[in-house]
Formats: C-alpha cells, structure tokens, sequence
C-alpha cells in the first residue's frame, strides 16, 4: 500500500527557548563587537544593530501570533458546501510528478468538487497515458475533471482556460503541476474562509526532492524558515504579500473580477509572463486580508541544478520587482500591507548597508578591520529564525535529520549575503526581461526516468521511485508508483 507524503507542524517550548537564547547570543557578540571596535567605529555601527535588532524582535513577536484557524463545526458545513475547483496548468512537466500531485488530490480528506487540467501546449509529450487514468480514477472518486490541451500562451492563460471550464466555482485553488498535497491539504487550506474579509489563503510548502543533493537541502530550509517566519509575521496582521505557487486559494470572485487584468498585465509595454501567484495576492489584499494557513502542507519539486536555481531566483527577482512597483502604486495607506512592503524594502537596504560598511567602508576609509565577533552574527540570527524549519515534522523525516540540515543555515547565510544579493540587485536592474525562462526544453527535475504510469485495466508491478525514511524505525519505505508494461495503441481521434 502506497503512503502518503505527510507533515505537520508543532509547537515547541524548547525551540522559542532555543530562538531566544540564540538571538540573545547575537545581540551579545554585536555589543562584544562595537566594543571591541573602538568609540568611533562603535557609535557609527550601534544605530546600525539597534535598528536591526528592533526589527528582528517585531518580526518574532509577530510570527509567533500566527495561529492556525479553527472554525466551529457550523462554519465546517458552510465550508463542505462551497464548490471547490482545482486549476492545474501543465507544461513540460515530468509525467511521474504529475501523476503523483493528481493521486494526492484524490486521497484528500476533503476532496475538491473539480479538477481543470489545462496542458499549455507541451512539447516534451502529451500525458496521454495520465490522462487516461486521471480521467477514470476522478469519475471513481467523484470529481469532475476536465483535461484540455492549448496553445502555449503562458502559466496564466492556461489557469484562464481552467477559470473558464469552472464557472459555478466559489473558491479556486491553484497548483503546479509538480504540487503534492499533503492528505489534509485541502480541508486545512478552506479554513481561514470561514471569516468573510479573507480573500486568500497560501500554504505552507516542502520540498519532495529535499534529499537529492545538498543544493535542495539548503533550498528547503531557506524557503521553510522564509514561509515561518517572514510570511508568518505578516499572515498574523492578514498581509500576506506572496501566496506560495504550489498550493493557494482565492475566492472566486478575486481571479474572475480581474481575469482581463491579470492576463494583459505589462511592464514598460511588454508582457509579464511570470509573478502571476503575487498578483493574484496583490488582488486579494485590495479586497481584504490575505493570510497563511500553516497546517496546509504541499510537496514541490525544487531545482536540483545550480543553473535551474540561479534561473529560477533571477525570474524571483525580476517579479518581485515589477510587483514591488504596483504594490506602492495600489495599495491603500491605511492597511498594513503597505507599510509592511515599505519595511521590507528598508530591511534590504539596511542589511545591504550592513555588510558594505563592514566589508568596504570601515577597511578602506576608517582602515579598521571589523572585529571578528561581528562575523558570527548573521549565522547566530539564522540558526535562531531556522529552529521554525524544526517545528515541521515530515513523514518521511527524522528529527535527526532535520537538525543536520537545520546545521547547514551558514551556507544558506553565506549564499544569501553574496550570491543571491547582488542577484536581487541585478533582478532589478534587468526586470523589463519578462520572460520565463525555465522548462523550455522539457522538465528539468523528474521523479523518474523515463516516466511511466499505468492505465487503469493494465496489470501493473509496482516499482519505488521515491525512497522515504520511516521516522520512527529509520528503515528505508518506498513510494510506488505502477509501471505500464504495454499500453494499447490510441485509436485515431482520440482527443489529446
């Protein structure tokens, strides 16, 4: 029997004890530090770690607020009666990823109503194989699907073309086509809905591949602790300002309202082909809170390629650009959302500044070396924000596990300050490239090599294509998928 890829989250005393006392460590090597420097050097860096400082204690206090809503059991019925419809777009995606997202839509515990898979004009094949269990397998379970080929046009138009084949949707929820949910993700995501000012709701995402090579196992702590922390801080005042691509939900009306705009949205007249899951956020926070639900958890691929990711990062960074520019422009003084975007803004140029005083400033004009104990504090602040990565417990996981990979934050310190900051600044710099600028030559992660499913009266033998851990006995499971020995010839006209 297959099992699910699960993972909760709990809260611990001993990692708020453990956040606090390395924070505190950090405070105390910067007063070692500025002492150490001298009065001069000293009253010049002091402003710099108070202001510093004053912001990282806002944003602790603030994702600690956060906290998972729990409706009444009337609400829960109000919720079961909304017609929930999934958008699927797909485009060069690995056929073993995608069959794995659509087995876990039909093993949630609140299954949606439909299921629109738009295939954005593929190159790299047809899904035939897919399409044809997918099809079965959702008639067996109850959910209306449909599954249409298009030209490609872009992720947006595909989601369009979903949008159009589910007109009596009341929530719309978006997905990637290498999303896994969680069995509960669905149920966990609808929650916040309860409350009508709540026009979005992103979930929490994990990486699936987290333990192909050292480049994901960075990645994953970096995104986790990101999404429990900054996202959380500002889910806990209904700010949320990115929902999470693999797995968000709207309401109906937040994407039909705005269908035209989103789809011929430009920059410096030319068309804005990624950045679409934060413009949809941008929607939603101008009719009201946008929050994050952190027990609704989704699987994702990430890039197991230096070149994927840096790619990746660079489409990250040129969106956030754009978006930056329409966020100033449209949200509304009075909500906190803006002013939050602000701080953000400010916390980049602060740290940013930080690290050039220290490096270039302080040697070159003052010609005074920064004293070592300044060095530490970064690392001190990451491993404090990381401990959160610790709350979520996988099941395919050891805690064990998770503290070797929480140990790595240095590297993800060390990458974030170099690599991936003049990247930021260079994103900037070059946003008018619209493009997206990945899978154009097919799937670049594959959850096996080649692909292959089943169809539905096949006799199949089952082979492992994911290893998970148990994390409990640490022995080796499996998670099956069927292989197709032979596979009847499509007859002619069968719709693709």
């Amino acid at each position: 029997m297959n099992r699910p890829l699960t993972a909760h989250r709990h809260r611990s005393g001993i990692l708020l004890t453990g956040a606090i006392c390395l924070t505190l460590a950090a405070a105390w090597a910067v007063h070692h530090g500025v002492e150490a420097a001298g009065d001069a050097t000293g009253s010049r860096l002091a402003a710099v770690w108070a202001s510093t400082f004053v912001l990282l204690l806002a944003q602790t206090l603030m994702y600690h607020c956060e906290r998972p809503h729990r409706p009444t059991p009337r609400a829960r019925r109000q919720l079961d009666a909304l017609h929930v419809a999934v958008l699927l777009p797909v485009y060069n995606e690995d056929a073993g990823y995608l069959r794995l997202g659509l087995e876990s839509l039909l093993a949630q515990t609140r299954r949606p109503n439909t299921v629109h898979v738009v295939d954005d004009g593929s190159t790299s094949g047809d899904y035939t194989t897919v399409r044809t269990w997918w099809t079965q397998a959702a008639k067996i379970a109850g959910i209306t699907t449909s599954w249409q080929r298009t030209p490609n046009q872009g992720k947006r138009h595909a989601q369009a073309a979903a949008v159009a084949a589910s007109p009596d949707a009341d929530i719309y929820v978006t997905v990637d086509s290498d999303s896994c949910l969680a069995p509960n993700a669905l149920e966990e995501l609808l929650l916040p809905f309860t409350r009508r000012t709540v026009q979005s709701v992103a979930g929490i995402v994990l990486a699936t591949n987290h333990r192909a090579n050292l480049l994901t196992r960075i990645t994953d702590l970096w995104f986790v602790t990101g999404q429990l922390t900054d996202r959380s801080a500002l889910s806990s005042m209904g700010s949320v300002l990115v929902n999470s691509g693999p797995l968000a939900a709207y309401r109906a009306a937040v994407v039909r309202d705005n269908l035209d705009s989103y789809l011929g949205e430009t920059f410096l007249g030319r068309p804005v082909m990624f950045s679409d899951d934060s413009l949809l956020t941008l929607y939603a926070l101008l009719r009201g809170r946008a929050v994050q639900q952190p027990t609704a958890v989704v699987f994702t691929a990430l890039p197991e390629r230096t070149s994927h990711f840096l790619r990746m990062y660079m489409r990250w960074m040129r969106g956030s650009t754009i978006r930056s520019v329409w966020r100033f422009r449209y949200l509304p003084l009075s909500g906190w959302a803006y002013w939050a975007h602000l701080l953000r803004w400010f916390q980049v140029a602060l740290s940013t500044a930080v690290l050039g005083w220290l490096v270039v400033v302080e040697p070159l004009v003052y010609g005074r070396t920064p004293p070592a104990s300044f060095l530490v504090v970064p690392f001190l602040i990451g491993w404090a924000q990381a401990l959160r990565f610790l709350s979520i417990a996988r099941s395919d996981d050891t805690f064990r596990a998770r503290v070797s990979t929480w140990l790595l934050m240095p590297l993800a310190v060390v990458g974030s300050w170099t690599v991936l900051r003049a990247m930021r600044w260079y994103g900037m710099a070059t946003c008018a490239r619209t493009g997206w600028g990945t899978r154009q030559n097919g799937a670049e992660v594959a959850l096996a090599s080649p692909a292959a499913v089943a169809l539905p009266d096949d006799d199949t033998e089952q082979i492992p294509l994911v290893k998970l851990l148990d994390p409990e006995t640490e022995t080796t499971l499996t998670l099956p998928i069927p292989r197709q020995r032979t596979a009847a010839p499509q007859p002619q006209g069968t719709s693709r």
